[in-house]
């Protein structure tokens, strides 16, 4: 199947046929996030509340990723569709190099704020070192990560989402293969406990990295060999990072106030941390269609908004959100009759069972409010609004979120925390509709 035309193909089935591929590319990201902690909740409940700590951690980094790749995405798409094909080769080998750069210089500085960091999270002795264990292998791979998810974005810009759901689908197969291998050993492999859920994923993301720049380079020729000008390079990465980086810093909101809430959840117990954990790595799943649909709706935008399409991006943005409200329902509602089953298969004991049934009977209610948000900051970063996007983040996270999850907490307990998530969700969803469809109507009729 050729690659879709997004500035003349009929706008459903071309979303539909670039969102499916990358559906199944995330169904096997998910996966494998629920196999890692599946395996690792075999080695007791330290090690599965150690892996839910550091989830904020680690989503800070993919959500820097996700950051740079909205830049490089929303500019790269843009200059596609301005047919500007030589400028977006140049762009996306500097950025890519940039990236890798960055990234490296990060990994060895973080290695030495875990430990005070994840005590001010509420760690405890016992779970402390089953933290460390993990992410100081953790941070060997994530250059990798970041520079990998970059790379797609540059394909996705292109109009190709099939290579980087196949990409995402091999990498968690060869992760999930090797999880239990370096987990618990095999043969002549020792046994690596949770240092062996980290491994895994290190080797997988190394592997893929070569395949993805081999594509790039030879399939797409968006990565070209020239000198690296530092003039040039600078300036291709100042002009993409005056989106990613807001677009960067709006996504580490989430995982800063993800350990802000795991803090509070703390205060209910190991067993209540641990049951967090399960939920959001159920959250991703249960979003993933939207997620899906978020990854490949900002290249229609940007190319469409390039070539002046307007139109064309009011109506994808439109259908998207109708979109997300019914799928998210239809999720809520099959989450809910499944909940006993669902908790059965990822509580280790009956103490992570009850939390975990209470989240699954309420969180996911807000869900489709979620969706609308994130599909519309995605549609702001890929009309060059990367600020009011980022708004739109901290207002939900700082003004509805955590004061409301915190006043809850207090007098309500964890299921009132729980209740708080969905009302705010359901308020910013309103906001930020409301800001994208101010801004379109404006755009339209300054061309008209």
């Amino acid at each position: 199947m050729a690659t879709p035309n997004l500035l003349q193909d009929t706008i459903r089935p071309t979303l539909l046929r670039m969102t499916l591929p990358m559906m199944v590319g995330i169904v096997s990201l998910m996966l494998f996030n629920l196999a890692d902690i599946y395996f690792v909740s075999l080695l007791g409940t330290a090690p599965m509340a150690a892996l839910a700590f550091t989830f904020p951690v680690t989503f800070s980094v993919v959500s820097l990723a996700i950051g740079f790749g909205i830049g490089t995405s929303a500019i790269l798409a843009r200059l596609i569709g301005e047919g500007q094909q030589e400028k977006a080769a140049e762009l996306a080998t500097d950025n890519l190099m940039m990236t890798l750069l960055l990234v490296l210089g990060i990994s060895l500085i973080a290695q030495f704020f875990m430990t005070p960091l994840f005590t001010l999270m509420g760690a405890t002795e016992e779970q402390l070192p089953y933290i460390l264990a993990y992410m100081n292998i953790w941070w060997f791979g994530a250059v990798f990560l970041v520079t990998n998810m970059v790379a797609n974005s540059v394909l996705r810009a292109r109009g190709d989402t099939k290579t980087p759901a196949l990409v995402m689908a091999v990498s968690s197969v060869l992760n999930m293969l090797l999880d239990p291998l370096l987990i618990f050993g095999w043969g002549p492999v020792p046994a690596m406990g949770i240092q062996g859920a980290a491994m895994a994923s290190v080797i997988a993301w190394t592997g893929i990295f070569i395949v993805v720049i081999y594509v790039l380079y030879q399939r797409y020729k968006l990565i070209i060999l020239m000198r690296p000008i530092a003039r040039r390079v600078f300036g291709h990465w100042l002009t993409v990072m005056k989106i990613g980086v807001p677009a960067a810093l709006s996504n580490m909101m989430t995982p800063i106030a993800g350990g802000v809430l795991t803090a509070m959840v703390a205060q209910h117990g190991a067993e209540a941390v641990a049951a967090f954990g399960v939920g959001n790595r159920l959250e991703s799943l249960s979003l993933l269609v939207c997620l899906a649909l978020s990854m490949t709706l900002p290249p229609f935008v940007s190319q469409n908004f390039g070539a002046g399409h307007i139109h064309r991006v009011i109506t994808a943005y439109q259908g998207a959100i109708k979109f997300a409200l019914i799928w998210q329902l239809l999720v809520f509602v099959l989450l809910w009759i499944f909940r006993e089953s669902i908790a059965d298969l990822f509580a280790a004991s009956e103490l992570i069972k009850a939390p975990l049934l209470m989240w699954l009977s309420i969180v996911p209610l807000g869900f489709g409010m979620q969706a609308v948000i994130f599909l519309s900051a995605s549609t702001l970063n890929a009309l060059h609004q990367p600020l009011r996007a980022m708004r739109i983040s901290i207002l939900r996270l700082f003004v509805f979120f955590i004061p409301m999850a915190w006043i809850a907490n207090e007098v309500w307990g964890l299921q009132g925390m729980f209740v708080a998530f969905v009302l705010a969700n359901s308020a910013a969803s309103l906001v930020a509709y409301r800001v994208v469809s101010q801004l379109l109507v404006v755009k339209c009729g300054s061309q008209q």
